[in-house]
């Protein structure tokens, strides 16, 4: 078994012909994300790429309480980006400029003027979001980011630009926070060589380290863990493992980093909430 996840190239209507280096889309198809498949040993974790050449549907995700009173299980899904490349103007729509009640947010659905009544952040490389179940967003066009999530499909679309896809309304204000997005709390700045604790929990924990891990979060590690390597590559069990590639360490002493490497380090604490 090696290391290195296998990679799913995703079609969207919103995806790129032409990604960025390392990625190549095949001829004539739009890709909008590329999957690394999540092992069985750490199956509460999806690592993506996202491209956007328009704007994604605005939506929401649910919880895992919401999931599970719902009867389905735990299927709640909370996700973080880092933003790898962006085009100049472009931004990510995360939250409500106003408090919003049930019958607003189902009328500017249906109207389309959510669009305009979400905040809309302009993003550059290296800004960092964190997007908590509830939290009503879009990633906007020209973006390219890093998104690392609770492992679960459960998506409801509240809004798509008219596109001829399946919203689910009543499910998806079911679960929508009307509120504007805390950007003080969720967001940071990520320095491009930087070693910074990203997310630490309560669903998984995210790192960026420089060369190789310190003891303090060496410590944070001691189990199964994803490495996302950003510049630079790095070994895991012998086997090398290049930016554009995830791969899966049993353990952090498989992993070998070089001094001037950046990569990002990612474990659930699903099996501890």
């Amino acid at each position: 078994m090696t290391a290195a996840l296998p990679i799913r190239q995703v079609e969207k209507p919103w995806g790129r012909e032409i990604l960025p280096a390392p990625f190549a889309a095949p001829a004539g198809k739009r890709i909008g994300e590329i999957w690394f498949e999540p092992p069985a040993a750490l199956s509460e974790l999806l690592v993506k790429y996202i491209f956007t050449s328009e704007a994604l549907s605005v939506q929401v995700h649910p919880s895992d309480m919401q999931t599970i009173a719902k009867g389905i299980g735990r299927q709640g899904k909370e996700e973080c980006w880092l933003i790898v490349d962006a085009e100049p103007g472009a931004t990510l729509g995360i939250g409500f400029n106003v408090e919003l009640d049930e019958e607003a947010m189902r009328a500017a659905a249906l109207d389309g003027s959510i669009e305009h009544l979400m905040t809309w952040h302009k993003v550059v490389p290296g800004d960092f979001f964190y997007i908590p179940a509830n939290t009503v967003h879009a990633i906007g066009a020209g973006v390219s980011l890093i998104e690392v999530q609770q492992n679960s499909d459960v998506t409801y679309r509240l809004y798509d630009y008219g596109r001829p896809r399946e919203l689910h309304l009543e499910d998806g204000i079911g679960v929508s926070r009307g509120e504007l997005y805390a950007l003080d709390r969720w967001h940071q700045q990520v320095l491009s060589q930087a070693t910074q604790t990203l997310v630490n929990g309560p669903l998984f924990m995210l790192d960026q380290i420089v060369g190789a891990p310190t003891e303090v979060i060496a410590a944070r590690y001691p189990t199964a863990l994803l490495v996302i390597p950003r510049e630079g590559e790095v070994e895991v069990a012998g086997e090398t493992i290049a930016p554009g590639d995830c791969a899966l360490a049993t353990r952090l002493a498989d992993v070998r980093f070089l001094d001037s490497g950046v990569c990002l380090l990612a474990r659930s604490l699903a099996a501890e909430t």
